[in-house]
């Protein structure tokens, strides 16, 4: 306490930003996990799952351009308090008798949810910006690495709460639960969270909601591909043939996937280490590599899942190898946008990136229980690897120049 007294008020203000997203992604993590295996166990198909998320994604999609809007606006303090107030309503709704839970009930609730995700989401993104001073972009690339890596490792753990608490409490007790603990850190959030970080020294115009930037443009494009390529199979098909073609429980389900995303939070917070940004790094160069690489092992599970050879070893270790991969990918993508947005006003950039972000989920998802339904697991990730490969081909009209310090 007495070395958080000393540290100055901005470092003080982004840390409990931080905090907050950090509690803000169990939740989210927990009630992904919770809606995938509760509507599996009650008979959904897994196209009628991936559709209880398609408003979440295509709120999400809104909310980064307008929260972004509201950040430069409002400071992202301000921000960063809706998101938690909107995601303990979205819990409590999820908190009534199963016949009122329709798929345009939870499709709203989710939609809530997806809302308050992003909220939080750029706001602690943006907040970095605020902090690091330029030119210092190891500093930089090493403090997004750190934030996105955490939160994701968060969010596997938030994984492995919801299967736990969907073993213990069941699914209302569990909403409960998660929407009390997060409206004590809410309330400590109003109280502590004074300062407008992050707001826009002159006011900027709705219009300004787009990007101008032909860099941050192009790599917005990149990540909705990258992130496709990730949803397509990860969201809906992957936890559904993990319950029914290897016959796994909710606790093994959510523990395997809670292991993965774990790991895959640890991965990019090293990315800066294993990328090797000491030397300097070309944004070019990096992304075209790494979306590579990912491509590449897509390909093998890719084949080893059409040919029907061992299957455990090919789907489990292929995707701890595409968790590896895809962290990098991610983590990169992360720093990059941050580096190049404007420090002005920074949350229009992130937000317009995060936007297409959440564009490319809302795709992958959609996309995960249509065509796992219809055709089953090899042909989403055979669209997985055509993602990458589009995400490769953008990447290329990156800047070439070197980024370092």
């Amino acid at each position: 306490m007495t070395n958080f007294a000393s540290l100055s008020n901005d470092i003080k203000q982004y840390l409990i930003v931080t905090g907050n997203y950090w509690a803000f992604t169990l939740t989210d993590g927990a009630l992904r996990m919770l809606v995938v295996l509760y509507f599996h166990q009650l008979g959904y198909s897994p196209l009628s799952i991936a559709m209880l998320f398609l408003f979440y994604e295509i709120f999400g999609v809104v909310t980064n351009l307008v929260g972004g809007y509201l950040g430069a606006r409002l400071g992202l303090n301000k921000t960063m308090n809706i998101g938690l107030a909107i995601q303990i309503v979205a819990l409590l709704m999820l908190v009534v008798p199963n016949e009122y839970l329709t798929v345009v009930y939870v499709m709203i609730a989710q939609a809530l949810s997806g809302i308050a995700k992003d909220l939080n989401k750029m706001s602690a993104k943006s907040s970095i910006k605020m902090l690091v001073k330029a030119g210092q972009e190891g500093t930089l690339f090493k403090w997004v690495a750190l934030l996105t890596g955490s939160k994701n490792a968060l969010k596997g753990v938030g994984f492995f709460i919801g299967g736990l608490l969907l073993t213990t409490l069941s699914f209302k007790g569990a909403m409960l639960a998660m929407a009390g603990c997060l409206s004590l850190v809410w309330l400590y959030s109003l109280y502590a969270l004074k300062n407008d970080l992050g707001k826009a020294k002159a006011k900027p115009k709705f219009s300004e909601i787009f990007s101008k930037s032909q860099a941050i443009n192009v790599l917005s494009a990149a990540r909705l591909f990258l992130f496709g390529a990730r949803d397509v199979w990860f969201v809906v098909a992957l936890p559904v043939f993990l319950a029914k073609t290897f016959g796994w429980d909710h606790w093994q389900v959510g523990g395997f996937l809670a292991s993965w995303v774990i790991g895959y939070g640890i991965v990019q917070s090293i990315a800066p280490k294993l990328i090797g940004f000491k030397a300097g790094i070309q944004p070019q160069q990096q992304a075209v590599k790494w979306a590579g690489w990912l491509g590449f092992v897509t390909l093998l599970i890719c084949i080893g899942l059409v040919s029907q050879w061992q299957l455990h070893f090919v789907v489990l270790g292929g995707l701890l190898l595409f968790g590896v991969l895809f962290a990098i990918n991610s983590s990169l993508h992360s720093y990059l946008i941050v580096s190049m947005a404007d420090a002005d006003g920074v949350s229009l950039d992130v937000g317009f990136y995060y936007m297409a972000n959440a564009m490319g989920r809302l795709i992958g998802t959609v996309l995960s229980g249509w065509l796992y339904q219809l055709y089953g697991l090899e042909v989403c990730l055979a669209v997985s690897l055509l993602f990458i490969v589009l995400t490769m081909m953008i990447s290329v009209k990156l800047p070439s120049n070197k980024l370092s310090g």
